[in-house]
């Protein structure tokens, strides 16, 4: 008797028996566990897949706004430095069509002939923007609007719309973004 407590005390059973009842629960509790993380990392996965989307919209924002501020800039340096809004054509204008950024700008919408208020006139305008983010263009419409107020004082609102795609894929692109900027004085 003594020598079989002896031998059980030297080499016990490698396995311990388990009761016949509790067999399964160790695999349940293996699916459980895995499961509650496997939705943890989906979860997880969704809400970054949601950051990445939304800090790619603030960064084309930022791109179109840039486009808009450009092509106002544009507007308001030729309006101001050249008087090239003006009514009729002044003298010290260089060339027919003023250029922005290295472009020559296509301006549509000038009076010929009285009355000369008010008008507006138009121009598109691709800058460039050093970013090397925004390799996909960028594009501006500028409307420059002349009206004569109440007091006989002209007045000059510029509106730029920027984008964040170029001009030929503002109405296609899906992620395209707008922006605007105005001016008045």
């Amino acid at each position: 008797m003594k020598l079989k407590i002896l031998i059980r005390k030297l080499f016990p059973k490698p396995y311990p028996q388990v009761a016949s009842g509790s067999r399964g629960f160790t695999l349940l509790l293996a699916a459980l566990v895995s499961s509650i993380v496997l939705a943890l990392g989906a979860s997880i996965f969704e809400i970054a897949s949601r950051e990445v989307t939304l800090s790619s919209i603030g960064r084309d924002s930022q791109f179109a706004f840039y486009a808009a501020d450009q092509g106002a800039e544009c507007a308001l340096y030729w309006d101001l430095r050249y008087l090239y809004f003006a009514t009729s054509s002044p003298a010290n204008v260089v060339s027919p069509d003023p250029r922005c950024d290295g472009q020559s700008l296509e301006v549509s919408g000038r009076p010929i002939s009285a009355p000369y208020y008010p008008y507006t006139m138009t121009f598109t305008y691709s800058p460039n923007v050093s970013i090397a983010a925004s390799a996909g263009g960028n594009c501006a419409t500028v409307s420059v609007q002349k009206s004569l107020g109440s007091n006989g004082v002209v007045r000059t609102a510029i509106h730029a719309d920027g984008f964040n795609t170029t001009c030929s894929a503002q109405s296609t692109s899906p992620r395209a973004l707008q922006r605007s900027v105005e001016l008045h004085y």
